[in-house]
């Protein structure tokens, strides 16, 4: 896939015109990593931000006793690192290739110049920033303070969200890395999983998750019914 094609479908630059996706093109980097190459770490400095072109890569922190917790599993078209280049921050958390992974890196320091030329380029890209930060805070929000039928809940709804036309939710990760995410252990996710299946809210179909009542399964997620 060449750049303009994967650029054009990645949710930082969608709606960027041909001449706006070409002068990005022009101080592009393309990047390779192997499965457990890390891109960066916590608490480094921001020097660019990323947008995944194939594979996968995990955004996660370590806690003091040991434990990763991951905030993100990202696949193609994703950006990743661009909130702390933006706001001229630390990376706040460390970024590992799940799998074989090419990617594009965008440097800080050449963005800079470049908006500097093209200030609408910079708007752009900043209100697409701007509407990412507030649905992952609400993200966040949601998934740190909810009980896990309602994390569960609410990760589906985000995830139908991003492909509205289908009813069809794919897994790209394991159960124990969306255990991870959701906070919570394998065996409970099982538990969650096949409860929502009883009640007619969700069919499981291998690495798929077909949602057959999308307006029971928001209500759970807003914590207006209970499981």
């Amino acid at each position: 896939m060449d750049f303009m094609t994967a650029m054009g479908q990645s949710t930082l630059f969608k709606g960027l015109g041909p001449e706006e996706l070409a002068q990005l093109e022009r101080i592009s980097e393309p990047r390779q990593y192997d499965k457990g190459d890390l891109l960066f770490g916590e608490g480094k400095e921001g020097v660019g931000f990323y947008v995944v072109l194939s594979g996968q890569v995990k955004v996660f922190k370590m806690s003091f006793d040991g434990r990763e917790q991951i905030l993100h599993i990202l696949g193609p078209g994703d950006p990743l690192g661009e909130v702390p280049v933006f706001a001229g921050m630390n990376y706040p958390a460390n970024a590992q290739a799940l799998s074989k992974s090419a990617l594009y890196f965008f440097p800080r320091k050449k963005l800079i110049e470049l908006y500097r030329e093209s200030p609408s380029l910079a708007m752009n890209m900043l209100a697409v920033l701007s509407r990412r930060l507030r649905e992952f805070t609400v993200l966040i929000e949601n998934l740190s303070l909810k009980e896990i039928p309602q994390r569960l809940a609410t990760y589906l709804v985000h995830q139908q969200s991003l492909k509205p036309v289908s009813s069809r939710v794919k897994l790209s990760v394991t159960k124990g890395v969306l255990s991870n995410i959701l906070g919570t252990s394998q065996e409970t996710l099982s538990r969650v999983l096949g409860k929502m299946s009883q009640e007619g809210l969700i069919e499981v179909q291998g690495k798929e998750i077909i949602i057959l009542d999308m307006e029971r399964l928001r209500s759970l997620a807003d914590g207006e019914t209970r499981m």
